[in-house]
């Protein structure tokens, strides 16, 4: 019989914020998986627990290599809980790989609810909370921080970010440069902590004040786009659109309802977009052909050819018109 993966979250701050259930599971689990050993022994003691597995490290550093490891525990009937220093397991904390793993082995896991930094700072922030994405970390070298940003200029939803305090005042400095300077945001220090602090403002203001530095664990809540109404797009880029999905395989007509739909625009806007684009490709072509016929042969000949056309046969024109 396969055992079970417990994933429980640990205080972000306040270790009073323990779930009762966190003590029961430090108590009793066969193997306690910890981020920080140390940290686990001072949680024990907040809590006044004992603990009576056995303890292991799983970190970043180790987490590849010690997976394999607990699957072999729980595949052998143990009970293996997984805790981080803060917060939830695999939420921009080890986690991930474990949890991945014990899926692809249909071992059970379920988890002990906690505290989480990333809806507290929402609660806090005095933005938008009905739809949010969370962006855990930014990258640490600059053009790619600048360049993940970029990715999510246009996004609608309130976004949540962790950061280094030492790194904070660069991360709303890019934000103010990639997002706009008056975008609103949320800087929230220290949650649940004795010097708990929640500075709102605009992002290039907000940047200013973490520049004289700050300390503690940092989330950052930062306002979606403004909704700027349906995007307007000339017909060019409706048809280029539409090619686009064509290429990929799908028909025209699910084509221009897919781009339609995209850009918020009547189907017909679209079908007539690509039905001008269609006629004026054929316009080119026969005006290419009409001046190929024009100049083919030279003197007498091209003129006789010219003649013929305008004949008494019916005024047909020129070939090809």
């Amino acid at each position: 019989m396969t055992g079970m993966l417990v994933l429980a979250g640990t205080p972000i701050g306040d270790v009073s914020d323990a779930p009762p259930r966190l003590a029961e599971e430090l108590a009793t689990a066969d193997v306690v998986a910890a981020e920080d050993t140390r940290r686990l022994r001072r949680l024990t003691q907040a809590l006044g627990v004992q603990t009576t597995g056995r303890v292991v490290s799983y970190f970043e550093g180790n987490e590849s290599a010690r997976t394999p490891e607990l699957v072999e525990a729980l595949t052998g009937g143990a009970r293996v809980l997984l805790v981080t220093d803060a917060g939830m397991p695999s939420v921009s904390d080890p986690g991930y790989r474990l949890v991945a793993a014990c899926v692809e082995q249909d071992i059970k896991v379920t988890a002990v609810p906690g505290p989480s930094a990333v809806l507290t700072a929402l609660a806090l922030s005095g933005l938008p909370v009905d739809r949010f994405c969370f962006e855990g970390f930014l990258p640490r070298k600059a053009g790619e921080r600048i360049g993940r940003l970029r990715e999510v200029a246009a996004e609608r939803r309130t976004l949540v970010y962790f950061e280094a305090p030492h790194r904070l005042d660069d991360t709303l400095a890019a934000m103010a440069e990639v997002f706009g300077a008056d975008r609103r945001a949320a800087v929230c220090r220290e949650l649940t902590k004795t010097y708990e602090e929640v500075k709102r403002g605009g992002l290039k203001a907000l940047a200013e004040w973490a520049a004289d530095g700050v300390r503690g664990e940092i989330t950052v809540v930062v306002e979606g786009a403004p909704d700027t109404g349906p995007e307007q797009l000339d017909p060019a880029e409706l048809v280029r659109r539409v090619q686009v999905r064509e290429e990929a395989g799908e028909r025209r007509k699910e084509a221009i309802a897919a781009v339609a739909a995209d850009a918020g625009l009547p189907k017909r806007e679209v079908f007539d977009a690509v039905v001008a684009a269609k006629n004026a490709a054929k316009g080119a072509v026969g005006g290419a052909a009409r001046n190929t016929a024009g100049n083919s042969g030279g003197g007498a000949a091209g003129g006789a050819v010219k003649d013929t056309a305008k004949g008494p046969a019916g005024d047909r024109g020129p070939a090809g018109a």
